[in-house]
């Protein structure tokens, strides 16, 4: 599961002239902001009334993701690219603004499987009647909401005109941000499964899709689970896998590009390609113990060779004494170059066939 910093929109749901809403969004950002820092998230504010969205325009049914209007595309990547929500809203006649409502409706997968919390302003209330009416439409689109809230009474909260909660909204708000975040984090993988760039893996409930610097961390430990093995069989520690930090691997996954297999969170499997001229490097095959034998490994060495059009050879390095690799290449056509190496390594080649 990557690591990447959590981005978060903070959206202030009222649109009258004159509204409390956004004084309660700064309010609420500003007192996140030191929580915020801590726990790696970064606080996004975004007002509805900013957005110019209509009253609902498009002609295609927004779980098709296709979109007419600049309008709708700009808040489809907004809300594509955030990882959680705090919604900042009122209370009106025992609901939630129209404005929300309608920036709900214009989008569909965009809010899948993202945590939903709920900043409620208000009177007798202090607006919790506006949260549960929410909640039964962003549960529809795949939104989480939380249990934990913050509720505040108008009247509770006002200093001489000046909109002041006290100490137990600002507890009640880290609160609330601490558990975003950690629903955030636990609905990555539902996440990604879904996301554009991801593709089925061979493993029920697997998915695949490319690493970046952001997936340092998981790649690290699945080199050293896999490479320790290496060291044993060939006799030797001096293998580049094991001693990489973690600024290594970031370096060589902006530079590479690096597939990863994924199931519930956890990086099953990896490999990388370059291309150098005519020639396709593949590396960094890794499997994790326990699904070796399954024909995962032959599947992602299939999916990096699919990378080689244009290419006139494919060339890949193991260890003189990984016999299980050598046969795996080898049956999928690789030729041991005869040329010796001195570090313990034999290359491999394979013709490109147009």
């Amino acid at each position: 599961m990557t690591t990447k910093c959590l981005r978060i929109l903070v959206l202030t749901c009222s649109t009258r002239p004159g509204a409390l809403g956004p004084a309660v969004g700064g309010w609420l950002t500003d007192t996140l902001a030191p929580v915020a820092k801590e726990l790696d998230v970064d606080l996004v504010p975004v007002a509805i009334g900013d957005l110019d969205l209509p009253f609902l325009d498009e002609e295609e049914h927004p779980s098709t993701g296709v979109h007419r209007h600049e309008h709708t595309r700009r808040w489809s990547r907004i809300v594509a690219e955030a990882d959680g929500f705090v919604f900042v809203t009122p209370e009106y006649n025992y609901g939630m603004p129209a404005t929300l409502k309608n920036a709900l409706d214009y989008l569909g997968p965009e809010w899948a499987w993202k945590p939903a919390g709920f900043v409620s302003y208000g009177h007798t209330s202090a607006g919790t009647r506006a949260v549960q009416h929410a909640k039964q439409v962003v549960t529809t689109l795949r939104l989480v909401p939380l249990g934990s809230t913050v509720a505040i009474r108008i009247a509770d909260a006002m200093r001489d005109d000046r909109f002041a909660p006290g100490p137990r909204h600002a507890e009640a708000a880290e609160g609330l941000l601490g558990e975003l975040v950690r629903v955030a984090h636990a609905l990555t993988p539902m996440r990604e499964r879904g996301h554009a760039d991801a593709v089925t893996g061979p493993l029920p409930g697997s998915y695949v899709r490319p690493l970046g610097p952001d997936d340092a961390a998981e790649v690290t430990v699945l080199q050293r689970c896999c490479w320790l093995e290496e060291a044993l069989i060939n006799d030797t520690l001096d293998i580049p896998a094991l001693h990489e930090t973690l600024d290594d691997v970031r370096a060589w996954l902006a530079e590479w590009d690096v597939t990863g297999l994924w199931r519930d969170g956890r990086l099953l499997g990896m490999v990388r390609t370059r291309r150098d001229g005519d020639n396709l490097h593949i590396g960094r095959l890794a499997v994790v113990p326990d699904l070796r034998g399954l024909g995962v490994g032959r599947w992602l060495l299939g999916r990096a060779e699919s990378a080689a059009e244009g290419c006139r050879r494919v060339l890949l390095t193991t260890g003189v004494a990984s016999h299980r690799n050598l046969a795996l290449y080898q049956r999928q056509g690789y030729v041991v170059l005869p040329d010796p190496r001195d570090d313990g390594a034999v290359d491999l080649v394979k013709a490109v066939t147009v």
